[in-house]
């Protein structure tokens, strides 16, 4: 017999996405609304959003040049115009608060000299609206999510258990069927609603940046219950990886003006 866990909520992933659903959940309920379960592969600590380096983009200083309508034109053009512009639009305007409301949870933005969230350029951008903290940003926000959930009860976590499938039925979500890994025991996630936060899928390739962990265990538990998957060619590839390692040349460099030459000196890009 399976082991049946009840919440309202389940998230599948504990990186980035994952906890910052979480938060948004539990602040807003104040940990006294649905109750929530986060289930991972990994320890909570261990996703691959930790190993994010460069910079998360927003219009913090509209004052000093920047404005939405730019960074939207940078994310549409960056885009080869296939993406939703609608989309586009309504996440540049949500980005500036999102880096003020990490920063209200204990973000450690690395600063200017005047005291104020530092900025620095970044591929594809037309202006320096890079938000870092260091070269540790996806570490530091993670770590500031974590600490975040922290203020609540309400929520559970189930680390290195692996999601196996998504029950449907009568078209309406039922749970999660998963493998504690700790044991080997079967276990049910029943619950109202779920949330799929499980990252990349860059070990489809050889030579990858991205952890052994990300092998796009979601997109195939969405594809196998039915559920629509939009896409599925875009996939972000760096030019700058360390052969044979697979470790990422941060995208500042090339930001910072970094460019890239051939054998014989030439630029190749």
């Amino acid at each position: 017999m399976a082991e049946v866990i009840d919440h309202d909520v389940i998230i599948v992933g504990s990186g980035l996405a994952g906890l910052r659903t979480a938060a948004e959940i539990m602040s807003a309920s104040q940990g006294k609304g649905p109750t929530l379960a986060i289930v991972s592969k990994l320890a909570l600590m261990r996703s691959h959003s930790v190993a994010a380096e460069g910079g998360t983009a927003a219009v913090l200083y509209p004052e000093e040049g920047d404005s939405l309508e730019l960074h939207a034109w940078d994310t549409i053009k960056g885009s080869d115009f296939l993406a939703d512009q609608d989309s586009v639009w309504n996440f540049v305007n949500l980005c500036p608060e999102e880096m003020r409301q990490l920063e209200r949870w204990g973000m450690p933005w690395s600063r200017r000299e005047d005291g104020r969230i530092a900025q620095r350029p970044f591929g594809g951008h037309s202006y320096d609206r890079a938000t870092f903290a260091q070269d540790k940003v996806g570490f530091f926000e993670m770590r500031t999510l974590y600490d975040k959930m922290q203020e609540y009860s309400g929520w559970s976590r189930y680390d290195e258990t692996f999601v196996t499938s998504i029950v449907i039925e009568d078209g309406a979500f039922r749970g999660c069927t998963a493998i504690d890994m700790k044991n080997g025991k079967f276990v049910y996630f029943r619950g109202r609603a779920c949330v799929i936060a499980t990252g990349g899928a860059g070990q489809l390739w050889k030579f990858t940046a991205t952890s052994v962990s990300t092998t796009g265990d979601g997109i195939g538990l969405a594809y196998r219950a039915g559920l629509p998957v939009e896409d599925m060619e875009f996939m972000q590839f760096h030019p700058t990886g360390l052969i044979p390692t697979g470790i990422l040349i941060t995208e500042g460099a090339r930001g910072e003006g970094g460019y890239l030459l051939n054998s014989k000196g030439e630029r190749l890009m």
